[in-house]
């Protein structure tokens, strides 16, 4: 099987996140910089078969727009237009963040460490994508 892979996109990063081969185990990959992601999406296809891609859209409390919703939805119609043989789904991503610095603190990860740039947005996405998983 191929894997699905979650996007947590930021304005300046974003977190990627991708499941084990069997689409169990959703694992945080790594952070890249958001101006060099379609960079890196089309080289990271090229290499590995990937069959869906889950982006973190990101609504407000209320289940309206938050301030990255116009961004996020962007970047789902430029992803369908890139990758026209893929699944691009939208997948609520309230909370995340918050879980992502709970499972952070939990983990044992060290103040500095949790301060790095980057270190919460893989572990989003990774949320993202169990979030997913855990309902289809």
């Amino acid at each position: 099987m191929a894997k699905i892979i979650a996007l947590d996109i930021g304005g300046k990063r974003t977190g990627i996140a991708e499941t084990d081969p069997l689409q169990m185990i959703a694992s945080p990959r790594e952070t890249v910089a958001t101006d060099h992601l379609e960079a890196y999406l089309k080289d990271w296809m090229a290499k590995e078969e990937i069959e869906a891609i889950v982006l973190g859209e990101p609504l407000a409390l209320d289940g309206g727009d938050s301030h990255n919703s116009a961004r996020v939805r962007e970047w789902h119609q430029k992803l369908e237009k890139l990758f026209p043989a893929l699944r691009i789904v939208l997948q609520d991503e309230r909370f995340s963040s918050k879980m992502a610095q709970r499972a952070q603190i939990e983990s044992g990860m060290k103040k500095k460490q949790r301060r790095q740039k980057g270190s919460l947005d893989p572990i989003s996405a990774a949320i993202i994508l169990r979030d997913y998983l855990e309902q289809h």
